[in-house]
């Protein structure tokens, strides 16, 4: 009897753990960037049309579509790319989770992420 009982209990936890998705359970929706500028210098800039003042740590929302730092200081590069790419959390669960949990990554958008840093090129004033 224990040991159906304990088969049971194993039964469902591997249930459980083929229908997250990894990445879901260990990524936030959010994702922290550190943006410098090459200078060093302080500077002005917007990302998903929120202004920051950088150096800073800011938070940006996962998804799968690339996202741009708009620079709004004129001695920046206007436009630096910050491109998705899939996190490293996805390739596990597409070991340990298979086909389920990792389509519930993908419906969430939270198996994408950034660098976690990004440098806006800028020259001295």
């Amino acid at each position: 009897m224990k040991g159906q009982q304990n088969y049971l209990r194993g039964l469902i936890a591997a249930l459980v753990i083929s229908v997250t998705g990894c990445a879901t359970i260990l990524n936030d929706e959010t994702q922290k960037i550190n943006v410098t500028s090459s200078t060093g210098e302080k500077f002005a800039f917007s990302i998903d049309g929120k202004s920051y003042e950088g150096p800073a740590i800011i938070d940006v929302t996962r998804t799968k579509a690339d996202k741009f730092i708009i620079a709004e200081s004129a001695n920046c590069n206007k436009q630096t790319l910050l491109p998705a790419k899939v996190d490293g959390k996805f390739w596990i669960n597409i070991l340990s989770g298979g086909v389920f949990g990792s389509t519930t990554d993908y419906s969430t958008e939270e198996m994408w992420g950034y660098d976690t840093n990004a440098v806006v090129s800028c020259t001295k004033e």
